[in-house]
Formats: structure tokens, C-alpha cells, sequence
């Protein structure tokens, strides 16, 4: 970077010199990609404290065209965070929760806050923030927002973009978008609140959110259930779904070949059931009352489900260790799978109806493409979001799978379209799909979204090379 001590230097002036990172051994760490998949450098890490010092850094930038990458938690999946040269701007001092409104049902925090910070800030209030994923101890509300984040609760309470009311925005110029508002009704022009919402910090760096809260839970019932065809999965989604409507929470699938995995390689894992069966559910009822017919009611409707043989057997979770030892199987599939070889995923969505049959052919298709691969596919079935991972074959080294991955990316994504589904549920695009984004999308789309990026970011420093 030319005239980098002249930079630095202005940069120290805005966030002070202990903020301004040039080690390379206290950037490394600023420099993870979770998947490994793509390397990730820069000149500088700033760790400004306040939304003022960043719109300072962020003008500083612009004006001598200085490329920024934002980064949270760095918990992302799609190189979203990954830099090539320029400096790296992280939220990781900009924590703090602002303010909370029982009566109006809403939390105004900070980018930086950890999300699981912020679920309990809620639990403290007697209310419940519904987001909730894996690495909900580590990442940060900011990534969240700027990938639009999905989860297990998505069935009941939508994506993140669904649970925000209002925004704070740094935009590429380094100007203050003040949309930081709380309210449940604002019909003012375009808005712009939702299409800084996943876009993945190349149209702007969200800085504080009005993030919606709901009633705490007093009831919860969740049960592990054995199926013997992937084909009863819908028969019971639907039954649940009918009986239980918006008391449903959480609607997960997981295939055999995953609990295996988790039981192999995590210590602590234990099969629910002493009989193997092809596929499982885990599904979750809540109800803000306290109401002990919840869970007799569910009994029943599985009482019904066994008798006609659409489901194969049940556990519930009887107290909160139980709770936490089903939920392990879900959340942790995935380090499983990653433990077992090398792991292609996919992250894509369909409409709920077609879940089944996009399982089925998929399985087909790559299994015709590679003979020996092992689908793992789990997720979040009640909303259509699949994580389609694929294992390597036994007889073949990770290097010779991984080989594969554009075949085999091409067949599961060629389905999807196919099923008018999405190649991208809940992760986002980030460095890793964007080949695919451009593949799949139709060119009114992607000249929209790059009309988009120009106005708003026409030298292109707002993580440059994202999406679009």
C-alpha cells in the first residue's frame, strides 16, 4: 500500500495507536476463514470503539480508495470476510446493548455484540431473541444481520431480516444512515433497511439495530423422532403443522449417516434409540403460557402417527440436560461431518414440498456422478433450508474428492433450479459462490444488483469482490 505510514498514521489519529493493528501475529488471528478455503490478507486490522470513529476510518478510506473488508465474528461459510490487501474493520469493541423496550418488544444493540449475549440480555428481561444457530457463542449480531442469517427458529419467527426494525448504516462514503428506529409500521420510501440486510457489508458497514423480542417461553416440549422413510417426513410435518400451527418452533431433519458420524467422532454422543433407523426428526412446540396439555397433546398425535406407522419411534426430552443432549446431535453434525473427510456442502432451499424429492434425486444424481459418496443431508426441513453435504468415498483421498467439487456443485445446484429453489438458504454468497450466483442468476438481476453497487459504492472499496 503506498503511502502507508501517512495512512496509518490517520488512522491512528481517529482510533488511537492501540487500535490500529500491523503485527502480523495480531492480524493472523483477524484472518480466519472457517472453511479454510480461501486465504485472507491485509495491511491493517482497526478496531474502532464507536460508530463515529468508523464513519471517520470509513471516509478516510473512501477518499484514498482504500479497500475495507468488515468482519464480526468471522464465523461465516462463504469467505464473506476474506481480504485481499486493504484493511480489515472489526466491530469486536463495538458490544455494548444500548437499550431495551419491554413494552414495545425491542433491543437496540451494537454490531459487535455476541448473539448469545444478546439472547440472554432477553431471557434477563423476560423475553426471548428467537435467532439462535451453531456458533450463536461466537458470532456477532452485525454478521448476522449483513448475511441475513437463518437458523432453527425460522419456521416460527423468519430470518434474521424478519426479527430487525430499524438500522444503523456507515455507508461507502462514509456518511451516517440514521434508520435506527423502532417502529412496527414505517411506509417512508424505499426500504433500505432490508437491502443493507444481507449484502454481506459491500453496500455499507452496519453499526446498531433495532432487533425485535418476544415472550420468553414458559412451556417447551421437544422430541427426537425415529422414521423409517424419508418419504413419512412431510405426513408428519404436515400433522404437526395442522395441530400445533404457530406453537411449532423448530422442525429438524437428520439422516443416519450423520448421527453415526457424531457418534464416532464427538465424545459424549449418545443414540436416543437402541434400533438404527434411516432418518429422524427433532422437533420443537413452545408456547409463551404455561400450559402442561402442550405436551399431552403432542403424545397423542404421535400415539396416531405410530399406530399408522408414519413415524417409528419417539423421545422427549425431559428435563433441560435431555433438552441439550438432543439439540447437540443437530447442532454438531456439521463438525462431525468435517471430521470424517473431506465435506462438500451445499446450503440451498426448496419449497417445503419438494424437500423429499430433491433428497431423493440429488442422492441419485451424485451418486451416478461419483459412486462411493455419502449425502449428508440435515436441516432445517419445516422451512425448505437443506444443508446437502456430501462425504467423501472410502476408497479416495480428500484431495481426489475435493476435485470433484465444481461436478458435483453443478448437479445439486442444477436441481435446485430445476425445483425453483435457491442456491444460497442462509448462508450467503461471499468469494465462495459468487461463480454460482452469476451462473444461475438471470442477467436483470444481477445488472439490478450491480446498478446497486455502483450507486451506492462507485470506487468499489466496500468489501470488494463480494456478490456481485
Amino acid at each position: 500500500m503506498k503511502s502507508i505510514t501517512k495512512f496509518h498514521n490517520e488512522i491512528i489519529k481517529i482510533v488511537g495507536p492501540d487500535f490500529v493493528l500491523t503485527n502480523p501475529n495480531d492480524i493472523l488471528p483477524y484472518l480466519h476463514e472457517e472453511r479454510g478455503l480461501k486465504k485472507s490478507n491485509a495491511d491493517i486490522v482497526v478496531r474502532p470503539e464507536s460508530s463515529e470513529e468508523l464513519a471517520k476510518l470509513v471516509k478516510l478510506c473512501s477518499n484514498n480508495k482504500i479497500p475495507i473488508v468488515p468482519v464480526g465474528g468471522l464465523t461465516g461459510l462463504v469467505g464473506a470476510t476474506v481480504a485481499s490487501g486493504g484493511i480489515i474493520v472489526t466491530t469486536d469493541r463495538m458490544n455494548k446493548i444500548l437499550n431495551i423496550d419491554q413494552l414495545n418488544k425491542t433491543m437496540t444493540v451494537e454490531a459487535g455484540c455476541i448473539l448469545a449475549d444478546i439472547q440472554k440480555e432477553a431471557i434477563k428481561h423476560d423475553c426471548l431473541f428467537p435467532l439462535s444457530l451453531g456458533a450463536e457463542g461466537s458470532c456477532r449480531i452485525g454478521g448476522n444481520l449483513a448475511t441475513n442469517a437463518g437458523g432453527v427458529g425460522v419456521l416460527r419467527y423468519g430470518n434474521t431480516r424478519d426479527l430487525v426494525l430499524g438500522l444503523e448504516v456507515i455507508m461507502p462514503n462514509g456518511d451516517i444512515w440514521d434508520g435506527l428506529k423502532a417502529l412496527r409500521k414505517d411506509n417512508t420510501g424505499y426500504d433500505l433497511k432490508n437491502l443493507l440486510i444481507g449484502s454481506e457489508g459491500t453496500l455499507g458497514i452496519i453499526t446498531k439495530a433495532v432487533l425485535k423480542l418476544f415472550p420468553s417461553p414458559k412451556t417447551t416440549v421437544t422430541v427426537f423422532i425415529a422414521l423409517n422413510e424419508l418419504t413419512r417426513v412431510l405426513e408428519l410435518f404436515e400433522g404437526v403443522l395442522k395441530r400445533f400451527d404457530q406453537n411449532v418452533s423448530a422442525f429438524e431433519l437428520i439422516s443416519r449417516i450423520g448421527l453415526d458420524m457424531g457418534l464416532k467422532h464427538l465424545s459424549g454422543m449418545h443414540d436416543p434409540f437402541q434400533q438404527v433407523y434411516p432418518y429422524y426428526t427433532l422437533i420443537e412446540l413452545t408456547t409463551s403460557f404455561e400450559d402442561a396439555d402442550l405436551r399431552v397433546a403432542f403424545e397423542s398425535l404421535l400415539e396416531r402417527f405410530l399406530e399408522n406407522q408414519t413415524i417409528m419411534d419417539a423421545v422427549f426430552a425431559e428435563n433441560e440436560r435431555q433438552h441439550s443432549s438432543l439439540w447437540r446431535i443437530r447442532e454438531e453434525l456439521p463438525a462431525a461431518q468435517s471430521r470424517e473427510g473431506g465435506s462438500i456442502k451445499h446450503d440451498i432451499s426448496v419449497p417445503v414440498s419438494k424437500t423429499v424429492d430433491f433428497i431423493t434425486e440429488a442422492s441419485k444424481r451424485v451418486k451416478e456422478l461419483l459412486p462411493g459418496i455419502r449425502p449428508c443431508p440435515f436441516g432445517h426441513i419445516g422451512d425448505g433450508n437443506i444443508h446437502y453435504n456430501l462425504t467423501q468415498p472410502r476408497d479416495i483421498s480428500k484431495n481426489e474428492f475435493m476435485s470433484y467439487s465444481s461436478d458435483l456443485n453443478r448437479v445439486v445446484h442444477d436441481l435446485v433450479t430445476e425445483m425453483d429453489g435457491s442456491i444460497s438458504a442462509e448462508h450467503g454468497i461471499g468469494l465462495i459462490k459468487k461463480s454460482e450466483l452469476n451462473h444461475y442468476a438471470s442477467p436483470v438481476k444481477m445488472k439490478i444488483m450491480r446498478s446497486i453497487k455502483a450507486a451506492l459504492d462507485p470506487d468499489n472499496i466496500m468489501n470488494p469482490g463480494k456478490i456481485v
